[in-house]
């Protein structure tokens, strides 16, 4: 008697075998001239869009290592969205966690992917639909400065920004290299490189969301323990008037 396959055992084993085709077979009832087309669909329009989204990471591979990496990343990784946007962040989980360690990595691969990822993230992210009202013309020494939802500052061990083909640090840098990635009001996405004490002014405004921006300058001279906190004092504030005209700081709290 023939054994009867349930709708649930069809589409396991159809999604088995385009996921992985060398090692688990098509249904029986599907010519392989069909397979053939969904292997490839699902595929290519999965490393097309890793392809797209992480284009410098993609560059230092060659086209056989890159394809050798998507393919893995398909065959292994369950994705838990069904969104193409998302995508790239699942490929960032796999990166971290599910990618067996590869002598052909570069050891900066997981900081490149993940400052690639951020800038479509900051691209197409809607955090800014039900932003703070903040006044543009406020005054940012005695009111609050409100971040923009969407930037993201960010700390590396390597210089992502620099990264290229020709272009590839192979040790860990001395020191950090601090980032903001941002959206403006045109809705394009710039980076900026910061120093340290930058990176701790953001960091104090996002973790106190009513202290004015004189205090958080003076909070940052007091911690450094300048001997002329004056001079530290007037950095803080061109710097928070330099990061409201690029939109990193929308204004201040009404």
């Amino acid at each position: 008697m023939q054994k009867t396959v349930s709708l649930k055992q069809q589409q396991q084993q159809f999604a088995s075998h385009i996921r992985d085709p060398e090692n688990h077979a098509a249904p029986n009832n599907i010519e392989d001239r069909r397979m053939a087309v969904y292997r490839e669909l699902f595929f290519n329009n999965v490393l097309g869009f890793i392809s797209n989204s992480f284009p410098v990471l993609k560059s230092i591979f060659s086209d056989e290592q890159w394809l050798e990496i998507n393919r893995d990343f398909f065959i292994h990784h369950s994705c838990h969205t069904p969104l193409f946007a998302e995508i790239s962040q699942e490929f960032i989980h796999y990166l971290q966690h599910e990618r067996k360690e590869n002598n052909s990595d570069p050891i900066f691969m997981l900081e490149l992917a993940h400052y690639e990822w951020v800038e479509m993230a900051v691209l197409i992210s809607d955090a800014d639909k039900d932003q703070p009202i903040a006044d543009p013309n406020g005054d940012l020494l005695a009111q609050h400065p409100v971040l923009s939802p969407v930037m993201q500052n960010l700390s590396y061990q390597f210089p992502v920004h620099t990264i290229s083909l020709d272009n590839q640090p192979a040790e860990i840098s001395n020191e950090l290299t601090h980032l903001v990635v941002y959206r403006n009001r045109q809705d394009e996405v710039h980076f900026l490189q910061i120093n340290a004490i930058t990176q701790q002014l953001i960091e104090t405004l996002k973790q106190n969301d009513s202290i004015t921006g004189l205090d958080s300058v003076r909070m940052i001279a007091e911690e450094l323990q300048h001997p002329q906190p004056e001079v530290i004092i007037e950095a803080g504030t061109n710097l928070l008037y330099e990061l409201r005209q690029k939109d990193i700081i929308l204004g201040t709290a009404v």
